[in-house]
């Protein structure tokens, strides 16, 4: 009766493959990341010699970077960051700012970090006409938009933002207006926000009428949009002229200062 080595009938792991070892049949080596099994007895001839050798397994993508992958840990260099595809491959976005949402721009685009809290972003430009006790607010004349004054500056969290001369400069964005303007023994009048770069009005307030003596605030409130750089006045409109305090009473020995306008313009 026969005897069987059940041993040779086995895969025999003989390790990474050495040009000066022996190998038999069912020997089975390692060789630049892949796996061979011998299936004719030789020395000397490597794993990829098709007559000596079959391969068990090939070798998976490396993790560096080039035509067989990318190397995560050389793309991700700080806490935080994370990857994504761009127009050519894999890249790195770096880490937000505290609170910031991951925001996707659609096809064609990368992702962005973007501002949680609604429509409203920080950033903000609040602007005032104010003055101290016992001065009044200005005159208020009729018969064409005039040109609101405003004088002060509490606030400016929008880049590129200013006053000059009664005049607002923004950048272009989507913006939204919260206006208050106090008139006085005008009749009837109104204030809008108006866009002296390309002769536009922007938002325009609601109707006020005030009896002899008596005054009114016209809100202007509302959303617009600018293509550009554009100058921008608080203007109103009043059906009679009111000298001196038309745009406003002052309040003496109140010790207070006296507001007349005011304008926040938040860039959403």
């Amino acid at each position: 009766m026969a005897t069987i080595n059940l041993g040779s009938i086995k895969f025999k792991w003989q390790g990474a493959y050495a040009g000066g070892t022996s190998y038999t049949l069912d020997d089975v080596v390692s060789y630049n990341g892949s796996s061979y099994i011998c299936i004719q007895a030789s020395t000397g001839n490597l794993p990829t010699n098709a007559t000596y050798w079959e391969q068990m397994s090939a070798k998976g993508t490396d993790g560096t970077n080039g035509t067989n992958g990318t190397d995560l840990t050389t793309t991700l260099t700080t806490q935080g960051d994370i990857v994504y595809r761009d127009a050519s491959g894999l890249a790195r976005l770096g880490a937000g700012t505290s609170g910031q949402f991951l925001k996707t721009q659609g096809t064609g685009a990368n992702l962005v970090w973007g501002d949680a809290g609604g429509k409203f972003e920080s950033a903000l430009l609040h602007i005032i006409h104010e003055d101290g006790d016992a001065t009044s607010g200005g005159t208020a004349t009729s018969g064409s938009w005039q040109t609101g004054k405003l004088n002060t500056i509490k606030t400016n969290e929008i880049t590129s933002a200013s006053l000059s001369s009664n005049v607002i400069s923004l950048p272009a964005g989507n913006y939204y207006l919260i206006g208050e303007m106090f008139l006085t023994n005008i009749g009837y009048g109104q204030s809008r926000l108006r866009d002296t770069t390309n002769s536009t009005t922007l938002v325009v307030g609601n109707n006020i009428y005030t009896e002899a003596y008596a005054g009114g605030i016209s809100n202007c409130i509302g959303r617009f949009t600018l293509s550009g750089t554009a100058n921008i006045e608080f203007q109103y409109y009043v059906a009679t002229t009111y000298s001196s305090t038309g745009q406003g009473f002052h309040t003496p020995g109140s010790g207070e200062v006296n507001r007349w306008k005011n304008v926040q313009i938040w860039k959403i």
